[in-house]
């Protein structure tokens, strides 16, 4: 069971709600590997907040504030504050483009080109299970 920081409590009941919530998008994600069904932009709305969320479980399970953002560059550099490498990652903080504002702005994220989502449905995945594991939870 990791430690928290000195002077926080480690909060386990929000960091498994979190999980919980994580893995509701994680499985929507799964849902839409058909490129042709489901657009690139609603595909990494649920990636952008699976790992929103994975990564504000990982900050309550360490019990340090969570920040209220969308910005996961931010949520990855208030782990690092803590001692945690990111680096491996660090590739995930581009799904920001995809957070809630570009879901209300047509136009507004248009990937380059398709997105990989089997790959990214693994790398998601591999994040959820590494966060449960740095909790001691099972979401």
């Amino acid at each position: 069971m990791p430690r928290a920081k000195a002077g926080y409590s480690m909060d386990t009941a929000k960091a498994v709600s979190m999980l919980r919530l994580a893995h509701a998008d994680f499985r929507a994600m799964g849902a839409m590997l058909d490129i042709e069904a489901f657009d690139e932009v609603i595909f990494g709305f649920h990636a952008q907040q699976a790992i929103e969320k994975a990564l504000k479980a990982w900050l309550h399970g360490l019990g340090q504030d969570v920040l209220r953002t969308h910005d996961l560059t931010e949520l990855l550099k208030a782990l690092r504050r803590t001692g945690i490498d990111v680096a491996p990652y660090l590739p995930l903080a581009e799904f920001t483009l995809f957070a809630v504002q570009a879901r209300y702005e047509e136009g507004i994220v248009t990937p380059a080109d398709p997105l990989d989502r089997p790959t990214i449905v693994a790398e998601v995945g591999a994040l959820l299970e590494y966060v449960e594991k740095q909790v001691g939870a099972q979401a």
